[in-house]
């Protein structure tokens, strides 16, 4: 059994800065026994993923095409889905917080999602988003292992709501 379901959301293309962080990320969360959502594939999403498979976490792709094998070599499950970009929805909703860590327009789109369904955004890098007062929030650290523990709890505080 995993303790929290962490999202992590980003870009397709992952520099090196960003890799290292996204790796680290996936270290951090497979060391805190959390089960790891994300598109599946390249950039930022096959950097959190090698961090969690070398950490022996769980690492769940959630594919936007129809063959399982789009996904990227780390991944400890991967759902094809077919749906294209509106599997950023199940991403989102499989998971109690997200680290967001740089990325375009469709991390920005998972993020407000995530907001708008009362979830938290640790945001690693740039990402702009305004909210409302009963969105979830945004909240700004760069540090990996710093940006993990917040989410962390905001993760607890979200299961709390329910239990």
């Amino acid at each position: 059994m995993y303790g929290y379901h962490i999202g992590v959301i980003g870009g397709s293309f992952a520099d090196e800065k960003y890799c290292n962080i996204a790796y680290d990320v996936g270290k951090y969360l497979a060391e805190n026994n959390c089960a790891v959502f994300c598109g599946g594939k390249e950039g930022i999403m096959e950097c959190v993923s090698h961090g969690v498979y070398d950490n022996n976490g769980m690492v769940v792709g959630i594919i936007p095409g129809e063959n399982r094998m789009e996904g990227n070599k780390y991944l400890s499950i991967a759902m094809p889905t077919g749906i294209g970009y509106l599997r950023n929805f199940f991403i989102i909703r499989a998971s109690d917080a997200i680290i967001a860590i740089e990325g375009y327009s469709g991390t920005t789109s998972e993020a407000a999602f995530a907001i708008s369904e009362g979830k938290s955004v640790v945001s690693i890098g740039d990402l702009q988003i305004r909210t409302k007062d009963n969105d979830g929030k945004i909240i700004y650290e760069n540090d990996p292992q710093k940006a993990v523990s917040i989410a962390l709890h905001e993760a607890r505080k979200y299961i709390e709501k329910f239990r």
